[in-house]
Order: C-alpha cells, then structure tokens, then sequence
C-alpha cells in the first residue's frame, strides 16, 4: 500500500511543492479548460503551492503561462478564452533520474505534481495521466484505465451494465458497424422510445450532442455527433425525468459523496447544451443543494460511490443521473475529470458540503502526492 507523502504542502528540501496546472489542449473543450485555469489559479493556497502554468494551445504548443495571464482567461462578450499561439516560452514536461522537470531555454525546474485541467480527448481519455506516468509525475484525479473508460461512453455502460448498476437503454454505432450498414444502424436505435440524444462517445460539454425527436432526424444527428467522433452513442431520453448530479472525492477510506445538485432547464427542450454550461442565460437554473426524498437521496449517493469504485476513480468525479416520476434512478455517467469553472457542478455541490474552493484544490493535491505513479 502506498504510504501518504510526509507532508503534501511541502517537498523535501522544505520548499512550497511546485505545483504544473496543465491546461487548454487541442480538444473542443479548450476554452473550457481556460476557464478551469484561471479559476483555479485564482484559488490556489499560494502559502502552500508555488502554481507554474503549462498552457496547450489548440495547435498543440505548450507554453509557460503565468499565474497573471491564466487569471485574466475570463468569458468576454459570450466567448470562451483562448490561450494564444506563442503567448509565451515553448516548455517540455521530461523525465529524469532526480525527478520530473520542466523545461526552457532559460533551465530546468523540478516539477511535484501536475493539476490535470485537459478536457475532452487527450485530457481526461487517458492519454495525459499516460504521459505523467511515464515521466514519473504525480498528478490529480484517475489513473489511466479509469479515465479512458469514463471517457467511453460505450465502455462505460458496459461496465456499469456488467455491474449492476442501472442505465438507461441505448445503442452504440461504431465506426465499422455505421461504414458497413448504416440502415441496420437506424434500425436498431428506431427501437429506442423518442427522444433520443445523440452523442459523441467520447466527448465531453455535451459537444455533438444533438436531441432528436422522430426517426427521420437521426441520420443526420450521427453525422453531426461523427464529426467529434466516429464512434457514437445513442441514448433514450427521459421525458420529464429530473437531472441530479453529485461529486465524489476520493477520501482515502472510500469514496465522499456530497450533496446533490439539480439543472434545471426552462427552455431549449429541457437539453443542457454546451451554451447552457458555459454562457448560461435564464433557460438554466442550478439548483444547490436540490431536495428530494431522504430515501431517494440515500439511492442516488451510495450508486454515486458505487460507481466511483467499480471504474477504480481516484481523486475526484462527478455522477449524473436521472430521476424519474416514479423515482427510479437512472445513471447517465461519471466525469473523472469534471469541470472547475465558476458555473461548474462540482465545485458547487462540495462548497454547499463544507467545502470551499481553495480547500477543495488544496484536496485534490494532497490525494495526488498521497499516491505513486505505477502500478497501485
């Protein structure tokens, strides 16, 4: 078993441990993750980190970022931030015999832990946690197979399936299935009660997501969804269903699960879209903490923390659900790496828990210095 490090605030030489805020990437979800950065830059306990910026452009350069600049990436005029191409020095994440650094051409500084801020592919799929693995870096939130199966919509409802837990019905169309037989595709989810929501599988901020009423518009809602990835997911709605979500930290003796959280939607055919998440306006209300039946409450958080260890979560997540009138509960998914902007679920259910922001980055650092990279 790994053993807590000695002090997670503090590196051996007695130093504040230098903390990398990887964020940005290549995805759709760059401004997203901007987003994310600044508020985390701005919320950090600089008494205990020394927080360095390794800012991913969309062209995938990465640039030193400072604490100044990655604050200043706010929504200005309805639009997401963007790091720009060359806004700062090219830097290089290595390995080497004496511990993880960060390069550039004015050195080599050692590097303690990465705070994971990627969304979408190459952020939460695996690949990031992947690398720091390689390189020998602590980092926040799931290893590797947690996150690229909690990325995989698909993967994910077979797993969940496979242990019990309840999800609604739905039909996965890969790649080779839909260049083969797109009719048959069709087929199988006209079998689906309508509404549907078509998904990218492996998306995230309901990016490709479209709601299709009637068999005549899927075909083009696959299309749509294929353009963020050529495996699609198609998932039966829940007409009238509520959309509860909670957080789960990871507290060293089992999974935290907090208060639950509500998203009401009072337009856009009750579909919380990217716009909804991120620029809301008045068809949103986020509801914290939500009420609902003690009982009902006791279900969803205990499927909530059963879900975080049959995927094997580390750190934190969130979990998504649907009530429905007669109060079943549906899981819809679990993000592993959930968004940390101000409008975001998770840093608000936990603050209604007790928890304020700082302390719950303060959290998640102290779980990633807790844990080696490797096999654990």
């Amino acid at each position: 078993m790994n053993q807590p490090h000695p002090d997670t605030a503090r590196h051996d030489s007695g130093r504040p441990l230098r903390v990398g805020l990887i964020f940005g990437g290549t995805s759709s979800e760059h401004g997203v993750s901007c987003l994310g950065a600044a508020a985390v830059a701005q919320a950090i306990d600089s008494t205990k980190y020394e927080l360095v910026g390794v800012g991913i452009t969309r062209r995938g350069r990465w640039q030193r970022v400072g604490s100044d600049d990655m604050r200043g990436l706010q929504i200005r005029d309805s639009v997401l931030p963007e790091l720009p191409e060359g806004g700062g020095p090219e830097v290089v994440l290595r390995g080497t015999g004496q511990g993880p650094v960060l390069w550039t051409e004015a050195g080599e500084e050692p590097l303690d832990v990465a705070f994971l801020m990627l969304h979408g592919p190459g952020g939460e799929d695996g690949a990031i946690q992947g690398f720091c693995e390689s390189i020998g870096l602590r980092y926040t939130g799931s290893g590797v197979a947690a996150s690229a199966v909690g990325m995989d919509k698909h993967l994910m409802k077979l797993l969940f399936d496979s242990a019990g837990i309840p999800i609604g019905p739905y039909v996965a169309i890969t790649p080779d299935r839909w260049g083969a037989d797109p009719e048959e595709c069709l087929r199988q989810v006209s079998g689906l009660e309508f509404p549907v929501f078509v998904k990218p599988a492996r998306a995230g901020s309901s990016q490709g997501i479209t709601r299709v009423s009637e068999p005549a518009g899927l075909r083009a809602a696959i299309e749509v969804a294929r353009e963020h990835d050529p495996k699609v997911v198609v998932e039966q709605g829940f007409v009238g269903a509520r959309e509860i979500e909670c957080g789960v930290f990871d507290s060293g003796n089992g999974p935290q699960v907090s208060v639950l959280g509500e998203v009401v939607m009072h337009g856009k055919d009750g579909f919380y879209d990217y716009e909804s998440k991120y620029t809301p306006g008045d068809e949103v209300s986020i509801v914290v903490p939500t009420r609902v039946d003690a009982g009902v409450e006791e279900r969803i958080r205990g499927l909530a923390a059963e879900v975080f260890a049959v995927l094997g979560c580390e750190g934190h997540a969130r979990v998504d659900c649907f009530l429905t009138a007669d109060d079943q509960v549906m899981i819809n998914e679990i993000n592993t790496l959930p968004g940390f902007t101000a409008t975001s679920m998770f840093p608000q259910v936990w603050q209604a828990s007790g928890i304020d922001f700082t302390a719950q980055i303060t959290r998640l650092l102290e779980c990633a210095m807790s844990r080696s990279v490797g096999l654990r």
